[in-house]
C-alpha cells in the first residue's frame, strides 16, 4: 500500500506523542504540528493550514483539557475544543480529506451505572463537557469524511495523569484517599493512538465509516481501584495505603461523570478494534516509568 502522509496537530501531548512512536515502525509518514507552528487559538490559521497541506489524513490529538480551569475560562475552551476543530474539519471536508478527533467522555452527565453508547443522550456537566460536545457537532456538520474517538481516563508514561500522580503522591505518603464512586475504563494513550491509526488506514483504503466511535480500556473500575492496581504493580518500595472515598470528600471546580464507562460494541462490529486491556497496558507503562527513573 501507498506510504500514508499524516498531519497531527498536536505534537506533545499523551495521544500524539504515542502517534509518534507507533507511525515510526509503520508504513506511516507522520508530521506533528506544535503550537508555535499550529495553534488552536488561532481557527482560521489551523483551517489554512489544512487548505495548502498534501496530507492524505489530519488527525486532531490537540485540546483544552485542563477540566476545572474551565469553568473560569469557557471562552478559551470552546475556541480550542470546538472553533477550532469545526474549522478544520470544513477545511478538510472541503478538500476530502479525513478528519480524525479525540474527544470525551465529559460529555455525558455520568448517570446510572450502564455503559454509555454513541447514540445515548449527551448532556454536560461542566465547561470542557460542553467545549467538547460543541466541537464534536461542528465536525459532524462538516460533512467530509470523520471519526471522532471518545475515550477516558486516558494514562501513559508521559505528561500528566492518574499513573503518575499516584506514583508521585507515593513517595511522600504512607496512605492517599482516592475516590471510589466513580467508574470508567482507564485507557492507555498507546491503544488510543493504535486505534486512530488504524481508522487512518481505513480511510485511505477507503473503506473509512464516518461517526462517532467509543473506545475505553476494560475492565470498568473505579479510581480507588485504579490506585490500588497501580501499587500493586509498581515496583516502589514505598506502596501507599488506599483509602476509598466518595466524591463529596474531594470537591473539585467542576463535576466529574460518576459513569464514564463507555460501551465500545460499535468500534469493534465496524473496524474490529477490541477494547484494551488496561492491565496489561499499564504493566507496559509502568516498565517505561522504570526505564526512564
Amino acid at each position: 500500500m501507498q506510504i500514508m502522509n499524516i498531519i497531527i496537530f498536536g505534537q506533545t501531548g499523551q495521544v500524539a506523542l504515542e502517534l509518534q512512536r507507533i507511525a515510526a515502525l509503520q508504513n506511516v509518514t507522520l508530521t506533528a504540528l506544535p503550537r508555535a507552528v499550529a495553534d488552536l487559538g488561532d481557527p482560521d490559521a489551523c483551517a489554512t493550514l489544512i487548505a495548502s497541506t498534501d496530507a492524505d489524513i489530519i488527525i486532531n490529538a490537540a485540546a483544552y483539557t485542563a477540566v476545572d480551569q474551565a469553568e473560569t475560562d469557557e471562552t478559551t475552551a470552546t475556541c480550542v475544543n470546538a472553533t477550532a476543530p469545526g474549522a478544520m474539519a470544513r477545511a478538510a471536508a472541503a478538500r476530502g480529506i479525513p478528519f480524525l478527533h479525540v474527544s470525551t467522555d465529559y460529555v455525558f452527565d455520568g448517570s446510572g451505572a450502564t455503559p454509555w453508547a454513541e447514540d445515548a443522550p449527551t448532556a454536560p456537566l461542566g465547561a470542557y463537557g460542553r467545549s467538547k460536545l460543541a466541537g464534536e457537532a461542528q465536525i459532524t456538520a462538516a460533512g467530509g469524511p470523520h471519526a471522532i474517538l471518545r475515550t477516558a481516563w486516558v494514562f501513559s508514561a508521559h505528561g500528566n495523569n492518574f499513573v503518575k500522580t499516584m506514583l508521585r503522591l507515593a513517595q511522600t505518603r504512607d496512605g492517599i484517599s482516592v475516590v471510589a464512586d466513580q467508574f470508567g475504563g482507564p485507557t492507555s494513550a498507546r491503544a488510543i493512538a493504535q486505534a486512530l491509526l488504524t481508522l487512518a488506514t481505513a480511510f485511505h483504503r477507503g473503506q473509512g465509516t464516518s461517526g462517532i466511535f467509543h473506545f475505553a480500556g476494560a475492565p470498568t473500575v473505579s479510581w480507588a481501584e485504579f490506585a490500588t492496581r497501580i501499587f500493586s504493580l509498581a515496583d516502589i518500595v514505598r506502596k501507599p495505603t488506599i483509602t476509598p472515598i466518595p466524591s463529596s470528600q474531594y470537591p473539585t471546580p467542576a463535576a466529574r461523570p460518576m459513569n464514564s464507562s463507555l460501551n465500545c460494541h460499535k468500534i469493534k462490529r465496524v473496524y474490529g478494534i477490541e477494547q484494551p486491556d488496561w492491565v496489561t497496558e499499564l504493566t507496559d507503562v509502568l516498565a517505561e516509568l522504570d526505564q526512564k527513573s
